[in-house]
């Protein structure tokens, strides 16, 4: 299995309560976030959700998706909510609320592990493609959280971001490339 840890800190111009309460609800964000294409609950959980079990399918501009099932382990309203995960992912999530001036503060911890034979494989290889597909999600998240509360979007973030993004996948795409030829080059030799 091949480990990532992701730190997302997002700032959003709202009450901490009102954020929160949009992240608790992930059975609706679908409705909201962009490449959330599917949450199902599996198991209630407590009369605060405590315990819950959801599963969820993301899927971006790549062509794969993700499945992973999360189970609540912190319900810590208007601060925190963390989760452990098992499926296509396998790890832990926390998500940290900070009242700041003017908004808060949204930072999210992934600390997961690839449960997929072919990520695994190609991870040597195409790992920052896989980190731009995370950064990807996150920044429709925020963009789609942005909307959902009635917030104008980032000023300026998208236009940078995307050709930061867009450079990665190309070296990741390049190094993938590379690596393919050597190989093929050595079995080439050997016959």
């Amino acid at each position: 299995m091949k480990q990532y840890h992701f730190v997302t800190t997002w700032f959003v111009e709202a009450e901490a309560a009102a954020v929160f309460e949009a992240l608790v609800r992930s059975e609706e964000w679908p409705r909201w976030w962009r490449g959330v294409t599917h949450v199902e609950e599996l198991e209630r959980g407590d009369e605060h959700g405590l315990g819950n079990l959801r599963r969820y399918t993301f899927r971006s501009l790549l062509p794969y998706s993700l499945t992973f099932d999360i189970r609540s382990t912190v319900i810590d309203p208007p601060r925190a909510l963390d989760g452990d995960a098992t499926g296509d992912l396998v790890g832990t999530g926390r998500w940290a609320l900070t009242p700041a001036d003017g908004g808060v503060t949204v930072r999210y911890n992934w600390d997961v592990a690839t449960n997929v034979a072919w990520m695994n494989m190609l991870a040597p290889f195409v790992a920052p493609c896989f980190s731009w597909n995370h950064d990807l999600i996150m920044r429709w998240g925020e963009d789609g959280l942005r909307e959902h509360l009635g917030l104008p979007p980032r000023e300026g973030a998208v236009r940078a971001r995307a050709i930061r993004r867009w450079l990665t996948i190309g070296a990741g795409v390049a190094v993938a490339l590379v690596a393919t030829l050597r190989k093929w080059r050595r079995g080439r030799s050997r016959s």
